[in-house]
């Protein structure tokens, strides 16, 4: 009786441990967990922030300790078109795009309870202002230091919620069609005035070249002569039909002696 008693109390203490054993491995098999390469887990221990666990193994104490994973990989977030009003009142749809990533978890989980959405509805915020303060041509022509600005502004806003403001680039600017029509009249007016400059800056220099040209063929007749004879070679290479009849420079000088010895006569 006696031996039956001391194996039962035998048979009892094993199961008591192997219930035991199992206890410990299961109650720690509920504490591990895994955070990848881009992850970190944030561990509160009955409610209190205890500390930053990951990437790779690590254990909680369960039901005591609980974790929030954070994704700090760079986020790509599209800011839907806003309609908004520039600084000389025209009325325009703007949307943009906007990179960020977070580099500080614990703020990113204790100071704001959903960090993604806080950053999308400041960078919105931000993009209306920016705009307002502007004027459509500052708009359309320094969208980069646009850009940079909104960055610097949404980057100093969100600093204290752990995150990182990477870039910001506006993608599109949607103007009215009325002034579309009128800034197509405009670049059309300002093309023919750059035109007209043009035109009459080649006039210029085409009649300085020229009155350096008659003043050195007035110094060399001769040279006046081998100009007719080039142009006659020019005008032979098209085989036209025209007809040219070449007076020599002694007539029209001897005419004009005429004219003014008449004239004198008639005095």
């Amino acid at each position: 009786m006696v031996k039956h008693i001391h194996q039962y109390y035998l048979f009892s203490m094993t199961m008591s441990l192997l219930f035991s054993l199992l206890f410990v491995i299961v109650f720690l098999l509920m504490g591990l967990c895994i955070a990848q390469e881009y992850e970190r887990a944030i561990v509160f221990r009955l409610g209190r922030y205890v500390g930053r666990r990951g990437p790779g193994l690590y254990w909680i104490i369960p039901l005591i300790e609980r974790r929030t994973t954070v994704d700090i990989r760079t986020k790509t977030v599209d800011l839907e078109q806003q309609e908004t009003i520039t600084k000389d009142s025209v009325t325009i749809k703007v949307n943009a795009v906007l990179w960020f990533r977070v580099i500080n978890p614990e703020d990113a989980i204790i100071k704001v309870a959903n960090v993604n959405q806080a950053v999308y509805q400041l960078s919105v915020t931000a993009l209306r202002n920016i705009i307002g303060q502007h004027q459509l041509d500052e708009v359309l022509k320094e969208r980069q230091q646009i850009n940079a600005t909104l960055q610097q502004l949404v980057d100093a806003a969100t600093e204290t919620w752990g995150v990182k403001i990477e870039m910001v680039e506006i993608k599109d600017v949607e103007i009215p069609e009325s002034m579309q029509r009128a800034m197509a009249r405009e670049a059309e007016a300002i093309r023919e005035k750059r035109a007209r400059i043009i035109k009459a800056e080649a006039e210029l220099e085409a009649s300085i070249k020229l009155t350096q040209g008659a003043k050195q063929m007035e110094e060399s007749p001769i040279a006046l002569e081998l100009r007719r004879l080039q142009m006659l070679s020019e005008i032979g290479i098209d085989n036209n039909t025209t007809t040219i009849v070449m007076v020599p420079s002694e007539f029209t000088q001897a005419a004009k002696s005429l004219t003014q010895l008449a004239g004198q006569t008639g005095n």
